[in-house]
């Protein structure tokens, strides 16, 4: 991508969490004009002050070129919105930032879950809408500064499976340009259930246990757990017709934990913080798809019911 379009593409960042920023942080590093939004104040406030800090695989360092708002209105149309938000808050984030939205913005979910697409679609005119998945980890160290702890591939494509246009093509040599590595992808469905097995294997364990994403395939119990977890999940997506992006979707969740061996997972680091998670669309959802389907996921459920039960006794646990 030349230099000139570059600086013509404005990206607009929704939840600039520690994902948010670390993609955020990169496409301006890159030379892209990017704002972050986030409802965290003081965490935009430190941005402001002092730039993004940025620590961990890709280097330590701080990016200045880069602004920060809480509110939609004053971050202006778009042409790419990358939307981070927590899965539960999508379509009200999305219906909140509206403004964002010009006559040829592509909106992007790297998120976490299912629904997120179906939930983007309902606000924006579908054919904007690219869906996609990021190998990457990240954690949020305090406001304004993240840890990159994990790197990994990210793949976008339309929802409509075998779909792919000039949108698609040019949002992924966007990322390119970024240094984030990017493929476009014909099967975004599987593409998305194929991350969110990674996310059933490894989430809500880490959040539990308070582990790191690679101590759970070194312990017996945790990775037993985390087997049994994945096949509920392979058993509903074969039901529902899925095709996965790849041929082993345990090996294939191993490898990524190993992968991210030092990133703590976006659950764990919710818990930590004692916040709302996302457990309910990702272990949660299979539970819900495989009652639907009459399949039973008696692991997905205690995990789900468990994180469930931490979350509503934040206040009473030391």
């Amino acid at each position: 991508m030349s230099e000139s379009l570059k600086m013509k593409m404005k990206t607009v960042i929704l939840g600039s969490g520690a994902m948010g920023c670390l993609y955020g942080g990169m496409l301006a590093e890159a030379g892209y004009d990017v704002v972050l939004i986030d409802v965290w104040k003081e965490h935009i406030d430190a941005v402001n002050a002092s730039g993004l800090k940025i620590e961990g695989l890709s280097g330590d360092r701080t990016v200045r070129n880069i602004r920060g708002v809480t509110n939609p209105a004053d971050a202006g149309s778009a042409d790419l919105v990358i939307v981070f938000v927590k899965a539960t808050t999508t379509e009200q984030a999305m219906r909140g930032a509206l403004c964002l939205v010009g006559e040829d913005t592509t909106v992007l979910t790297l998120q976490n879950g299912l629904g997120n697409v179906e939930k983007l679609c309902d606000v924006v005119d579908a054919s904007r809408v690219v869906a996609g998945t990021t190998g990457h980890g990240s954690t949020l160290v305090e406001p304004g500064h993240i840890r990159h702890a994990g790197a990994g591939d990210t793949v976008v494509g339309f929802p409509k499976s075998g779909e792919s246009n000039d949108r698609v093509e040019t949002l992924a040599a966007l990322l390119n340009g970024a240094k984030l590595t990017t493929r476009v992808s014909t099967n975004v469905m599987g593409l998305i259930w194929t991350k969110l097995v990674v996310n059933i294997g490894i989430n809500a364990l880490t959040a539990l246990t308070g582990l790191k994403n690679g101590r759970l395939v070194d312990i017996p119990e945790t990775m037993e757990l985390m087997e049994m977890a994945v096949a509920e999940a392979c058993a509903v997506a074969e039901a529902k017709g899925i095709r996965f992006e790849v041929d082993n979707p345990l090996k294939h969740t191993m490898h990524i934990a190993r992968l991210t061996a030092a990133n703590r997972s976006s659950m764990l680091q919710d818990v930590t913080a004692k916040r709302p998670t996302e457990v309910s669309v990702i272990n949660g959802a299979i539970v819900e798809e495989g009652k639907r389907l009459g399949i039973a996921t008696p692991v997905n459920a205690v995990l789900t019911n468990l994180v469930l039960t931490r979350q509503k006794t934040y206040e009473e646990i030391q």
